[in-house]
């Protein structure tokens, strides 16, 4: 099989899967030669599942040669983020404490995807316990940007952007709670959604009803993405926060003139530390943006004090998930992860219940700015990428950051707000690594949100400067000496 076919929207393999123009085997086999050139340059690739993949992947093509109504990812391979539940295959959450952790079920998002046909093939790197933006743990190792591999890819969802961006696999997932699906795919060039909460359900949260945590698609496309959300979404009895939905609108663009389009822009939503060179890159962006839509203004939104409410409110879900590791012994956690365990261990009943009713406060005062515009605009992150082994950004135009996350607000202030955004590639940064565009959505806007999304992105592609870009892959497949010492622990594979 010619190994391009990797290359192929995950729209187009579908639609050839189904004329029997291409085989769900060769397909495969294609991504898995892909992975094996150049997974060794990026990591970021976890456990694989190879052999189950091709008995599934036969099962696939003999449904297409019998005629049997298939699904809408029928037959596409597929990684599966490993913070996510995968039956019989390895599911560590980037932790040693689950380095032979192998899942009886999968996680309802998982169990959605293999049901619509797509075929899991292998997990994608996280941080531990996808606590920040720089995708490196100690039974992995580091994932490496795919436009310079000694660069961060970002986090938590950096092992499934790098492999989306190096066309190891044609869809991936995420998870975001302070921008994890946003920021990776920023960082390399890809799309990534973060959806309204409990449109995709999520039965992996302890904490049920808070809204800040999600899962999502990531893709090279907006089209290729929602096909992929088009699969998951809709009404689950696990998930409190889950509702019904029409699940067809998401796989359907309905077109949307940018001429018409209402644009309110932020460089840091009046509370964000931003690089000066990135403030000039986002800056270029609008002023070319401005000339494409009706109306482009600057937003002006007070934010209150979005930064504790979202250390309170992120605090709670790691004193959920982790209590029971901490006090067995704190030293079983990385640093990010226990930094997050004892920020929530001193916090009282109180500094809960105004966490909650700022983060209200908050969401009632983004809702009004969608009455008069259709997105808000923003640049993802606040800086070009930094090296991997720096574990996270200290400091913003020589300015010491408060903690470990805070470089992430761009992204977490949406999530405070519960409405739908999106990471849109559009050319390249000061530094000519990607650039991606924040774009959020009016509050269950999803579907119109990536119809605009989508219209923005045809008309970017006509546009050199403003274009996906995309990483020199012949260079990657050179060996790398200095990547080899990533993996710092024995990669422990099932299949």
């Amino acid at each position: 099989m010619d190994e391009s076919v990797v290359v192929l929207s995950a729209l187009e393999m579908r639609r050839m899967i189904g004329s029997r123009e291409l085989s769900p085997v060769e397909l495969l086999d294609a991504c898995i030669a892909r992975i094996e050139a150049l997974n060794p340059a990026v990591n970021a690739i976890a456990a694989t599942d190879f052999e189950r993949a091709r008995a599934a992947a036969r099962r696939a093509e003999q449904a297409v040669l019998r005629g049997e109504p298939l699904g809408l990812l029928h037959g596409l391979p597929i990684g599966i983020k490993d913070l996510e539940e995968t039956a019989g295959l390895l599911t560590t959450y980037g932790s040693p404490l689950y380095r032979a952790h192998v899942p009886q079920h999968d996680h309802v998002m998982v169990a959605r995807l293999r049901a619509a046909g797509a075929i899991v093939t292998a997990k994608t790197n996280v941080p531990e316990f996808g606590a920040g933006a720089n995708t490196r743990n100690a039974v992995w190792g580091a994932t490496g940007n795919p436009f310079n591999p000694l660069l961060n890819a970002g986090g938590s969802s950096g092992g499934s952007a790098a492999a989306l961006a190096t066309d190891m696999l044609p869809l991936c997932t995420g998870s975001d709670t302070g921008g994890s699906l946003r920021i990776p795919a920023a960082l390399c060039g890809v799309v990534g959604f973060r959806p309204t909460p409990g449109l995709v359900p999520n039965d992996r949260r302890k904490l049920g009803w808070s809204p800040v945590t999600v899962v999502g698609p990531m893709g090279r496309n907006v089209a290729d993405m929602r096909l992929q959300l088009a699969a998951t979404v809709g009404l689950e009895a696990s998930d409190p926060l889950s509702f019904a939905v029409d699940a067809g609108r998401f796989a359907h663009v309905e077109p949307f003139d940018i001429a018409t389009l209402r644009v309110a822009y932020t460089e840091d939503f009046g509370a964000s530390a931003v690089d000066n060179a990135m403030r000039e890159t986002f800056r270029a962006k609008i002023d070319v943006l401005a000339r494409d839509v009706k109306i482009c203004e600057p937003l002006d939104l007070d934010m209150g004090d979005a930064h504790r409410c979202f250390d309170i409110v992120r605090a709670q879900n790691f004193v959920a998930d982790v209590q029971e590791i901490y006090e067995r012994d704190p030293a079983l956690l990385g640093p990010n992860t226990r930094t997050n365990y004892e920020m929530g261990r001193a916090m009282s009943l109180a500094d809960v219940a105004w966490a909650h009713a700022e983060q209200t406060r908050l969401f009632r005062r983004f809702q009004s700015v969608f009455e008069r515009y259709d997105v808000i605009v923003s640049p993802t992150t606040p800086i070009t990428p930094f090296p991997w082994s720096q574990s996270y950004l200290a400091e913003i135009n020589g300015e010491p950051l408060e903690n470990y996350y805070r470089w992430l607000a761009l992204t977490y202030l949406v999530t405070l707000t519960s409405n739908p955004a999106i990471a849109l590639p559009c050319g390249t940064d000061y530094a000519g690594m990607p650039f991606g565009l924040q774009v959020v959505g009016a509050h269950r806007g999803d579907a119109r949100l990536l119809d605009i999304a989508q219209s923005l992105e045809a008309h970017w592609q006509r546009d050199a400067a403003r274009r996906r870009p995309l990483p020199d892959l012949a260079k990657l497949a050179q060996p790398v000496p200095a990547l080899k010492s990533i993996v710092t622990a024995p990669a422990v594979l099932n299949g």
